[in-house]
């Protein structure tokens, strides 16, 4: 495992997540209510699923994420211009683990790094900031690429690019769907890693996956099986979406639990 691209590459790309001060809307708008009646699911199984994702570029959603080291969620609320994800990053056979909380809120961030084993010992001050939110300064960012904002998405799974990668696609049952994937132009999503990618070759062109819709035929659950690379054992890939158009923010941190950024925390990016 490339240790530094798992940690600190994983969290850039997390930290780009949310586009949204480029689309930034009024936060006393309410968000909109779902349609009571559920539209028509397109009947050919690849459309539908296509069609599935255009819900989350809306910017009203919460999401969670697990995949061979790592288990997260958070949510992207554009009525508010705001976003939040968590993540739990763990391989115990290497003694390295990180926990991280970033909160977005119009043009403010802060992130909490929670970090242990050996990899705690490679980052210096990384137990001064523990359990500590420590706000980003926006001068002190610009330059950095992995700092700075991805206004193209609203969605930090990007799932739309993902399920453009359909190969074969069949409808299994009501609302769900499997088939094969290709992931080699996906790998900008933080659910993928770019190394085992890589390391799978021509299989990263017919990936095994499942699918689930709701009703109104929005995706809720994305399922690539993806098989030994590398140095990463087989696992899966698990995406769900929930709460469209009913979420209320993020919320910033209490102010006893902020700190400013260390200038380590800065150089991590660099």
């Amino acid at each position: 495992m490339n240790i530094r691209r798992w940690s600190f590459g994983f969290l850039a790309a997390a930290l780009l997540v949310p586009g949204l001060a480029a689309c930034k809307s009024d936060a006393a708008e309410p968000a909109a209510a779902p349609s009571p009646t559920a539209p028509a699911v397109p009947a050919d199984p690849k459309e539908a699923l296509l069609a599935s994702t255009k819900e989350a570029a809306k910017g009203d959603f919460t999401f969670t994420l697990a995949g061979a080291d790592l288990t997260g969620g958070g949510l992207v609320h554009k009525p508010s211009n705001s976003a939040q994800l968590t993540m739990k990053l763990g391989d115990a056979s290497q003694d390295v683990s990180m926990e991280m909380d970033l909160i977005y809120i119009d043009s403010e961030s802060w992130v909490k790094l929670d970090v242990g084993g050996a990899l705690g010992a490679m980052i210096p001050g990384a137990a001064k900031n523990k359990g500590k939110y420590q706000h980003l300064d926006k001068t002190k960012v610009k330059g950095i690429k992995d700092l700075q904002l991805d206004p193209e998405t609203l969605d930090p799974l990007d799932s739309e690019t993902l399920v453009k990668g359909l190969t074969e696609v069949q409808k299994t049952g009501e609302g769900t769907y499997a088939g094969k994937i290709d992931i080699t132009a996906s790998s900008e999503s933080v659910a993928l890693d770019e190394d085992v990618v890589t390391a799978l070759g021509a299989r990263a062109k017919a990936l095994p996956f499942t699918a689930k819709l709701d009703p109104q035929g929005r995706l809720t659950e994305l399922v690539i099986s993806v098989p030994a690379a590398g140095e990463t054992a087989a696992h899966d890939i698990k995406i769900g979406y929930a709460g469209y158009g009913t979420g209320t923010g993020a919320q910033k941190p209490s102010a006893d639990k902020v700190v400013e950024a260390s200038a380590e925390t800065y150089e991590l990016f660099k």
